[in-house]
C-alpha cells in the first residue's frame, strides 16, 4: 500500500476500483435483479432503480442507435481515456491522480457497456415531488466527481517534489 502514496499507482488503483464497482453494480442490476425486464424497482421514497439504456454520452446527448455511431463513440471515448492515462502517468500530485483515476475508471466502465451491450446501462434514479434527476450509474458519478476533484486540485498549491540524495552526489 506504500506505493499508493505515489500519483500513478494511486490513480491506477482508483481507476480499477471504480471500474470494478461499476461492473459489479451493473451485473447485479442486469442479471441479479433482472432490472431490464422489471423496468423500475422503488427503493426509497426519493430513489428508484430504473433501467435506461443510454446510447449517447452524458445526459443523453449525441444519441446513436447505429453501429457506426456507436463505434465512433467507443473510439472517441477510448482516445480521451488514453490521453487521461498519459496525463495520469505524468501527474505529480495525488489529488490530481485520484481525480484522473476516477474519470478513467468511469470511462472504462461506460466503454465496456458500449462494447458489450451496445449502450450504457444507467439505473440510479433520484427524484423528489415529481422531479427526476438524470438516471445515471457509478461510472457517471465517478466521472463527475473526478472532474470536480480535478477542478479543486487545480487551485491547490503544488506539492513539493521529494528529491532523493545519494551519498555520492556531493562529489
Amino acid at each position: 500500500m506504500r506505493s499508493l502514496r505515489r500519483p500513478f499507482p494511486c490513480g491506477a488503483f482508483v481507476a480499477a476500483l471504480i471500474a470494478a464497482a461499476d461492473w459489479l453494480s451493473k451485473y447485479a442490476v442486469l442479471y441479479g435483479m433482472d432490472l431490464p425486464a422489471r423496468g423500475n424497482i422503488p427503493i426509497l421514497p426519493f430513489f428508484d432503480l430504473t433501467m435506461v439504456w443510454n446510447r449517447g454520452i452524458s445526459f443523453g446527448l449525441l444519441q446513436s442507435d447505429g453501429v457506426f455511431g456507436r463505434a465512433l463513440l467507443v473510439l472517441f471515448t477510448s482516445l480521451i481515456a488514453a490521453v487521461l492515462v498519459f496525463w495520469l502517468w505524468r501527474s505529480q500530485r495525488l489529488l490530481e491522480a485520484a481525480a484522473l483515476g476516477a474519470i478513467i475508471g468511469g470511462a472504462v466502465g461506460n466503454i465496456h457497456d458500449r462494447v458489450v451491450y451496445g449502450a450504457v446501462a444507467d439505473f440510479f434514479d433520484f427524484h423528489l415531488m415529481g422531479w427526476h434527476w438524470y438516471v445515471f450509474n457509478i461510472a457517471d458519478a465517478a466521472i463527475c466527481i473526478g472532474a470536480a476533484m480535478l477542478l479543486v486540485s487545480s487551485f491547490w498549491p503544488a506539492e513539493q517534489s521529494i528529491k532523493r540524495t545519494d551519498k555520492h552526489e556531493d562529489r
